[in-house]
């Protein structure tokens, strides 16, 4: 049941008094006046009495600050959303200002990827509790799916942006100690959007509340343990997101959102040996987007399923072009979401899909992100994964390194190739350090009997040392650059001409 603030602060002021100094004069009057009133009984009621009067309201003063606040701050978020509308309106009719916080954990997913559901519930657990303890007793909280917290301030005459901004900052300070996890301490971050009353004044609550999940949205695209406000500003960037949203879906049907192609290089031959498929978006007035732009919108519109179905028959229908063309290309990349691998038709479709342009299913590289393989198994997922290599699909471990999937995870789903991350190539020739890293990485595929495919290769020298270190195939800007359709037979043909003329890149013997 939840305590009333009035009830919380009667109990404080009665304890200062009892637990103050002036108490002790007075015990001994009280005491004197209950005999002469009442004689011995009285005395011994008094006696034993006020012992345990001042015992059962220590209990109540002894509760941890934290927890009481957590009794009267953290709502349902039905009744957060109640009070977010009277608070709203108290701004308006008091002229006093307000405050709503939209405040995330950073790399949340990623923690649940590493360390499992019970450790996540944990840290979700003490952000919660840290953050409630960083609020007053009348401000009220609520906690949305665990990783994410909305927080509304009482109105007050004094609070302004710098004010906001402190409190966030000591959010932050409190997010940020370490978490203990199996004896070892985990440190978090976290991002924070707010939004002042006195910046929606022509709007709702709910509008005060979007603000300032737009705020945290900006945030969060500036980087871990950012804090941003709202604004004009950030109202109209809000404004251009949401049109992109509902643009998205005559996008994929329009055919403006497909794959630009990346060549991948053998280092043993120097030829093509692949291309990767990378979703762009050709708007017709903002130009060309990168994913980083249009894949939330996919993600929260449930449209992953669409977007890699249109993703796969355009690159289904170039290698069909290439071939037709007499343009060597052995293989396709192609990324699949968890959404799409979760998918219990999704083997069919592509069975389909392969047949349809006359390929077989070798052609295909499964590109698959560590962190889902590092995730807690799930059942669907492993089940298309090891079909898909049954299929004689190339199953490809992406981003390898930064995920931490294990060896055994890397037998289980049958991983063909692990594609090195960038940051583990750039500057590998130059930097010690990160050659020793790509080198044992490389000896570990080695001894897994598995493919390798450096990724993020910029310069000569770093193409250089990875064919010497026995990486299998390279791929980076400075090979070439994500690239059309449209341009990607001339690019073959550029390219075939350039290494003829050029000495072969081989690896170190020896």
């Amino acid at each position: 049941m939840r305590n009333h603030p009035i009830v919380d602060r009667f109990f404080q002021s009665l304890m200062t008094v009892l637990h103050g100094p002036a108490v002790l004069a007075f015990l001994p009057a009280l005491s004197l006046g209950a005999f002469w009133i009442g004689g011995e009984r009285a005395l011994i009621a008094i006696a034993l009495g006020l012992p345990l009067m001042l015992a059962g309201i220590g209990v109540y003063s002894s509760a941890p600050t934290s927890q009481k606040r957590r009794l009267s701050g953290l709502l349902s978020k039905d009744r957060f959303e109640t009070v977010l509308w009277q608070v709203f309106a108290d701004t308006r009719r008091q002229d006093e200002t307000s405050a709503c916080f939209a405040v995330v954990l950073d790399d949340y997913t990623q923690l649940l990827d590493l360390h499992g559901q019970a450790a996540a519930n944990h840290v979700a657990q003490q952000f919660c509790s840290r953050m409630l303890a960083m609020i007053r007793v009348n401000d009220c909280a609520t906690c949305i799916d665990g990783s994410k917290m909305m927080v509304v301030l009482r109105p007050a005459q004094q609070l302004d942006l710098e004010a906001c901004i402190q409190m966030s900052g000591r959010m932050q300070s409190a997010v940020e100690d370490p978490i203990v996890l199996n004896g070892t301490g985990v440190y978090m971050s976290c991002s924070i959007g707010f939004c002042l009353s006195s910046n929606v004044r022509e709007g709702s609550a709910m509008d005060w509340c979007q603000a300032a999940n737009s705020a945290l949205l900006e945030a969060q695209q500036n980087g871990p343990s950012t804090i941003r406000s709202f604004s004009s500003e950030t109202r109209r960037r809000a404004q251009v997101r949401t049109n992109l949203r509902k643009e998205f879906d005559t996008a994929l049907e329009s055919g403006e959102i497909r794959p630009w192609f990346q060549p991948q290089i053998s280092t043993d031959t120097g030829h093509v040996s692949g291309f990767e498929a990378l979703a762009r978006w050709e708007h017709p007035e903002k130009g060309v987007l990168g994913p980083t732009v249009f894949l939330p919108f996919a993600e929260q519109a449930e449209l992953m399923g669409q977007l890699g179905q249109a993703m796969r028959h355009h690159a289904f229908a170039a290698m069909h072009d290439w071939d037709q063309a007499g343009l060597p290309v052995p293989r396709i990349g192609i990324n699949f979401s968890s959404d799409e691998l979760r998918d219990p038709r999704l083997i069919d479709r592509l069975k389909w899909e392969l047949d349809q342009f006359d390929l077989t299913p070798d052609r295909l590289a499964v590109e698959v992100l560590e962190t889902v393989f590092s995730r807690g198994p799930d059942d669907v997922i492993t089940r298309n994964v090891t079909g898909l290599a049954a299929m004689g699909c190339c199953i490809d471990l992406d981003d390898f390194g930064t995920g931490h999937a294990s060896i055994a995870s890397i037998k289980r789903f049958n991983v063909s190739r692990i594609k090195i991350d960038r940051s583990f190539v750039t500057k590998a020739d130059q930097d010690t350090s990160q050659q020793q890293l790509a080198s044992a990485i490389l000896t570990m595929a080695e001894q897994l009997h598995l493919e390798t495919l450096a990724e993020g290769i910029e310069t000569p020298g770093e193409h250089a040392l990875m064919a010497q270190l026995g990486c299998d195939h390279v791929q980076g800007f400075g090979i070439g650059k994500p690239m059309p359709f449209e341009k990607t037979a001339g690019w073959i043909t550029s390219y075939r001409k350039k290494i003829d003329r050029m000495p072969k890149i081989g690896r170190q013997t020896g």
